[in-house]
């Protein structure tokens, strides 16, 4: 098995697999460079739960006001298919991360199963 050209943050060498087409792993590659800023930048995910938070926070407001009396059931209900609608897209979007990782996950036991560092039964 070869292993990465590269050298660690720490200045010691790599000592994952190299991928087969190159000298580096799939974390020193320079060509996936953008591929794993783009993963990096999930962290993204905590925003998701914080508009949640904030949507349900919105929705406790309008109940305690419309059973107050404070505000018309029109707007209330005009409030309300806006924010369902906002939380099928973060939903939506949600599944979309997790299928951009599962994907990720794949294709890493795929890499590790062909330099025979991960044996795993399909």
């Amino acid at each position: 098995m070869r292993l990465c050209n590269a050298t660690t943050r720490a200045g010691e060498p790599c000592q994952r697999p190299a991928q087969n087409h190159n000298q580096f792993c799939i974390g020193h590659d320079p060509d996936k460079a953008d591929e794993r800023r783009r993963m990096a930048s999930r962290g993204g995910r905590g925003r998701v739960n914080a508009e949640t938070r904030a949507i349900k926070k919105l929705m406790d407001s309008l109940t305690e006001q419309a059973l107050a009396g404070e505000i018309d059931s029109s707007v209330v209900h005009a409030v309300v298919a806006l924010q369902n609608i906002k939380l099928r897209a973060l939903e939506t979007e949600r599944k979309l991360d997790e299928a951009n990782v599962r994907a990720e996950f794949d294709d890493l036991k795929s890499v590790l199963a062909e330099h025979g560092v991960l044996s795993f039964a399909r």
